[in-house]
């Protein structure tokens, strides 16, 4: 019997440097066995030392896209990344509601790795107030949880408080990650309205971060596609990039991207005495 293979849908900006953005997105995608389908909100020219410029889409092209999808190739899971605009933004939202799509994971990009500002306007307003809703998950690193709930997020327990305010604010789970606070090790805190998880992994000295925060949203995504319940999709996810980063080929003269091809769902390992 033919194995069911998932669509799901990314709602990004364009990489031409593979690292982030779309690119990942569907790297992502194939590593968890779903099949990736795409809306392109921005179009950048960028590599790993930075943006260099970007061509955002009108909002009908993009919401064009996801129509011409969901109509067709209905996506078990969603994930948006980088939305521009407050006018793309607000698209979106129409379609995911309009849509009732499930499984929906917001990664509110607003800055680059390198440091390029990536949302314009009243983007994080629309964010906050039509998106968050909407999100089965929302994956801010610290500056975007800061953005989102006005708290200042500089430690553990500001990343437990965050991540409540944003379940308060309409999101059906936050996972605020801790990867720019320093220390010996990564922690990475889960809050779903009823309890907490937490994560925690050495820290890996590497300059390959490119595309970390897409991968990981979209890799949660692919998990939910595939019916994983929430709390281990998200470990399926932060194992993924953890692999991802600490695999990366060292490509590029800035940032560097992960290594994709690692698998989603390595075999387990083998005991002393050959057991698993």
């Amino acid at each position: 019997m033919r194995a069911e293979i998932r669509p799901a849908l990314t709602i990004a900006g364009s990489d031409s440097g593979g690292g982030a953005g779309i690119q990942a997105d569907l790297k992502t995608f194939h590593a968890f066995g779903v099949f990736g389908t795409s809306a392109v909100t921005a179009i950048t020219a960028q590599n790993t030392a930075g943006v260099r410029e970007i061509h955002i889409l009108p909002p009908s092209l993009v919401r064009a896209q996801i129509d011409a999808v969901v109509e067709d190739l209905r996506p078990r899971a969603v994930k948006s990344g980088m939305l521009a605009n407050a006018e793309i933004a607000s698209a979106v939202a129409d379609a995911i509601a309009g849509y009732g799509l499930p499984n929906y994971v917001l990664d509110p990009v607003m800055v680059a790795t390198s440091g390029d500002r990536l949302a314009t306007g009243d983007t994080g307003l629309v964010i906050i107030e039509r998106l968050l809703p909407l999100a089965t998950l929302v994956t801010p690193n610290l500056e975007e949880a800061e953005a989102l709930t006005g708290l200042e997020v500089g430690d553990l327990p500001a990343m437990r408080r965050a991540a409540r305010a944003l379940v308060e604010l309409g999101a059906g789970a936050a996972l605020v990650k801790g990867g720019h606070l320093e220390g010996l090790e990564v922690t990475d805190v889960l809050w779903n309205g009823r309890e907490e998880r937490a994560w925690s992994r050495p820290r890996l000295d590497t300059r390959n971060t490119h595309g970390t925060g897409c991968t990981l949203s979209a890799a949660a995504a692919a998990a939910l596609a595939r019916g994983l319940r929430l709390e281990v999709a998200v470990e399926r996810a932060l194992d993924y990039v953890a692999r991802a980063i600490a695999q990366a080929p060292g490509l590029g003269a800035g940032h560097g991207p992960l290594n994709h091809l690692v698998p989603a769902f390595p075999p387990p390992r083998a005991g002393p005495d050959g057991s698993s």
